[in-house]
């Protein structure tokens, strides 16, 4: 996938934006790793080492920015092609959304909806992208509301290694309809 470079205007007049994570990021990634309500969303420690002496053309690892202040993380993939194949055969023209928040104090503030409003128009930038998945814990609500407030439509719940998920889907067709 090629670096876009898109923006969002906050409503509070700041503008988020979207960078390709690099080693530098590592501390910072790591410390949001160990962050309760990071951990609590069922994110485990990454191997960011690994993760980012790679750059494979399946997947971009993003970091999130307003005011040149780094504020989340975002890993979108094409889960066609990915080596792990965590979603199994699932076709192609389709994306995967990973996203968190690194510090508690950025929660509730609109960053999350920003963050996930700029992925998705990287996802459906490709022509080819016909639906982005995600797959929170089953057990967390509150990002079930998150995703169905932006579109998301639930498809069916799911075990990815040990972890009881929803799947949620959102269509191109649902996304134009939000513009």
């Amino acid at each position: 996938m090629l670096l876009q470079r898109m923006n969002w205007r906050r409503p509070e007049g700041d503008i988020m934006r979207l960078r390709q994570a690099t080693p530098a990021d590592i501390p910072m990634l790591r410390h949001w790793d160990d962050q309760p309500h990071v951990v609590a969303a069922g994110v485990e420690a990454w191997e960011w080492e690994e993760m980012l002496s790679v750059s494979p053309s399946w997947r971009e690892l993003l970091i999130a920015e307003t005011e040149s202040r780094a504020i989340g993380f975002i890993q979108i993939i094409d889960p066609e092609l990915e080596d792990a194949h965590y979603w199994g055969d699932c076709g192609s023209g389709l994306r995967a959304i990973d996203i968190w928040i690194g510090d508690v104090r950025d929660t509730g503030r609109g960053f999350g909806t920003d963050m996930m409003r700029l992925a998705l128009a990287r996802c459906f930038s490709e022509k080819t992208v016909s639906a982005v998945l995600i797959d929170p814990l089953a057990s967390n609500t509150s990002a079930h509301r998150f995703y169905r407030r932006l579109g998301f439509q639930f498809r069916e719940q799911r075990l990815f290694g040990d972890d009881d998920c929803f799947v949620f889907e959102l269509t191109r067709t649902e996304w134009c309809k939000g513009d």
